[in-house]
């Protein structure tokens, strides 16, 4: 009997160790995919901010301007631009000095690496004009063919890579501003062009 006992326990202290030993492994490998995690999170935010320095003294002029406007919150960067510097009134064409904006913001972001780069299109809730309803039926097409002719200029005349672009129209349903007054439309009207992990 005592030798059972004894077989017994060296069976449950080896087992006992097998485990601990196994969750020490575990626990080491968490540990070091954590670190890894968190400096690979730091480099991204640190090239953000350097993205972000870029953009501010390459469109100082547009944003003392009130033109655009650029933001950065930990791993996100955000160029929100006013739809009258890009695009005529109730149209999605892109303007001439707005193809120039364009290529400046993109040729800052062309350089990040690893980003998804969005584009949103935002409207007021305005309803499309009788003479553009048969080409914009309602702001959601306007919105989303604008986000999609921004995507083209940045892919097209930029050289940014398809595969990391992404064109969504929001339509008015994402306002920043209250919609009451001509100042908060015009807020309301605009092209978001965020930068995603």
């Amino acid at each position: 009997m005592k030798i059972i006992l004894a077989i017994l326990t060296l069976f449950f202290a080896g087992a006992a160790y097998y485990y601990y030993d196994a969750n020490e492994k575990t626990a080491k490998e968490n540990e070091s995919k954590i670190e890894n995690i968190s400096n690979e999170k730091e480099d991204e935010i640190t090239q953000l901010k350097g993205t972000f320095a870029e953009l501010l003294t390459d469109m100082e002029e547009e944003i003392e301007q009130g033109q655009i406007k650029i933001t950065q919150l930990s791993d996100r960067l955000s160029v929100v631009m006013i739809d009258k510097v890009l695009f005529p009134s109730g149209e999605a064409e892109i303007t001439p000095e707005g193809l120039l904006i364009l290529e400046r913001v993109g040729n800052v972001l062309k350089n990040t690496n690893n980003k998804i780069i969005r584009v949103e299109g935002h409207t007021d809730n305005k309803k499309i004009h009788k003479n553009l309803q048969t080409t914009f039926p309602t702001n959601w097409e306007l919105s989303t063919a604008r986000a999609t002719n921004v995507v083209r200029i940045l892919q097209e005349r930029v050289g940014i890579e398809g595969n990391l672009l992404q064109s969504i129209g929001m339509s008015e349903y994402h306002p920043v501003a209250t919609n009451d007054t001509p100042e908060g439309r015009s807020q309301n009207r605009r092209i978001d062009i965020a930068l995603l992990p």
